[in-house]
């Protein structure tokens, strides 16, 4: 970016997998529409080039978090951090995308002008220090809602005290040697199921300290059903037919957990019970006060993480930090856990739009006031639309239909002469959380976020099947939405 001002129809920000899967859909289906993507960070991938902790690997399984327009080929269906790397830049690869990415360009602020009918972005290089402007018709946010620079740490009394090593998984040393150590991972998310039956391997001993449990689901690492499919059928009509069938399960399994949770809470913890057999404290150290799904459950390919405990390389511990001492971590049941290295898997912070100062002809936007449009505009705000994806599914299957959804709102206003489009609220509403999701991340961070309706097209439903039918197949005129 050689010049002070650049000018583009659409300003993505954020080179990661809803940015790389927004600029594929719109190389193919808005080929008249110019675009730049603005990264922060020096490489691609967002999250996954991001966490670097031993393990690392996705959540939701591949078939629905990968991309509908490109199947995943690999067999299996919870994959490690660095096959779904290389996955999102294969994509950006075959779309051609990587010419249109900026790194090092950290958007700072967005200025619209409703007599230019234009945003105005002002990032910063990180290489130079130097701040640019970019102009654009129309902002695509998919920057996520975690925060890149810290994840959340809790204020524990003593920590000065510790001899060891302290860090968040978020950050993780790129030279640590826990080969032959004591190691105590506290937390019981995604994160710490993960990091435990990965580095148990090489501990000496290894404990997750947890407050509280967490509904851990053993699932297949390879998916039966793809495995019989792709010796009948083609990648592609395997890798369509299994997203569908995960889709549809996917669905039922949260509203089962949201009609008869108790008979759901009953198989999960049977299952547990069936990994580590009739002695084990099952109550105390996988028993959740909640039920499923009012928290997202964490899967393990295979029952890893029961493996880990059965085979004597891990153990789980229930209990809350008093204090560190200089050797490990004292437990208010009077217990010392004796530590070389203690990784905090505490959680993530959330940072709305990437901490990007909007502002609308020259009034700045505090998105606590807005409500969000069909789960990716705010009233009142002309021209952006953002990404987020499901807190009961796989992230992805919303942001395509997202992204989706802008190609056909952009290629309408172009056909039309249309110079910019708002979501406007006209009829009486009543508001609710955006994130109605009860971990400790979104209770933390929920003053902060924008608001959500009770109706449609205010109110996000987690449910791919209704998204689906509105986003891709649904009218784009509505009497909310405001085209001029």
């Amino acid at each position: 970016m050689q010049s002070s001002a650049e000018s583009v129809d659409v300003l993505i920000i954020g080179a990661g997998l809803s940015g790389i899967g927004g600029a594929c859909q719109l190389r193919s289906k808005c080929p008249n529409q110019s675009f730049m993507i603005l990264e922060s960070r020096d490489a691609s991938g967002g999250t996954w080039d991001l966490f670097r902790y031993p393990g690392i690997r996705s959540d939701s399984d591949m078939y629905t978090m990968s991309y509908g327009f490109k199947p995943w080929r690999d067999a299996a269906a919870i994959a490690d951090g660095d096959k779904i790397l290389r996955y999102i830049r294969e994509t950006a690869a075959e779309y051609d995308v990587e010419q249109h990415i900026r790194y090092q360009h950290k958007v700072v602020s967005a200025h619209w002008s409703s007599l230019e009918k234009r945003w105005r972005v002002t990032a910063e290089r990180g290489d130079t220090g130097e701040q640019i402007t970019v102009s654009c018709k129309f902002i695509f946010s998919c920057s996520g809602y975690y925060d890149y620079e810290s994840g959340y740490t809790p204020d524990f009394a003593g920590v000065d005290q510790f001899q060891g090593q302290l860090f968040h998984a978020q950050h993780w040393p790129e030279a640590l040697d826990y080969a032959g150590k004591r190691v105590v991972v506290v937390g019981s998310g995604a994160t710490a199921v993960t990091l435990v039956p990965t580095m148990s391997h090489h501990t000496s001993h290894l404990v997750m300290l947890q407050r509280s449990p967490t509904y851990i689901a053993s699932v297949p690492q390879e998916d039966p059903t793809a495995r019989v499919l792709r010796k009948f059928l083609p990648i592609s009509w395997a890798f369509r037919l299994t997203r569908w069938k995960k889709v549809l399960f996917q669905i039922y399994l949260y509203r089962l957990s949201r009609r008869r949770p108790k008979g759901l809470r009953r198989f999960l913890l049977d299952q547990v019970r069936e990994e580590l057999g009739p002695d084990y404290d099952v109550a105390t150290h996988f028993t959740p006060n909640y039920n499923p799904w009012d928290q997202r459950l964490c899967a393990v390919p295979d029952g890893d993480m029961f493996a880990a405990i059965r085979e004597g390389r891990a153990e789980v511990v229930t209990d809350h930090i008093d204090h560190f001492t200089a050797t490990g971590l004292q437990l208010k049941s009077g217990a010392h856990l004796e530590a070389d290295i203690v990784v905090l898997a505490t959680g993530l912070n959330l940072k709305f739009a990437g901490g990007v100062e909007y502002q609308i002809d020259e009034k700045p936007v505090d998105f606590t006031e807005h409500y969000i449009y069909r789960g990716m505009m705010f009233s009142d705000m002309p021209n952006m639309a953002f990404t987020v994806g499901y807190t009961n599914s796989s992230w992805t299957l919303k942001v395509e239909l997202t992204a989706n959804y802008l190609c056909r709102l952009l290629n309408h206003m172009q056909n039309q002469g249309l110079d910019y489009v708002v979501p406007r609220l006209k009829d009486s509403i009543k508001e609710e959380p955006f994130l109605d999701f009860n971990a400790g991340y979104v209770l933390r961070s929920r003053d902060r976020f924008p608001k959500q309706g009770n109706r449609l097209p205010w109110k996000n439903y987690q449910n791919y099947i209704k998204d689906f039918i509105s986003l891709r197949l649904g009218k784009l005129r509505d009497k909310e939405l405001e085209f001029r």
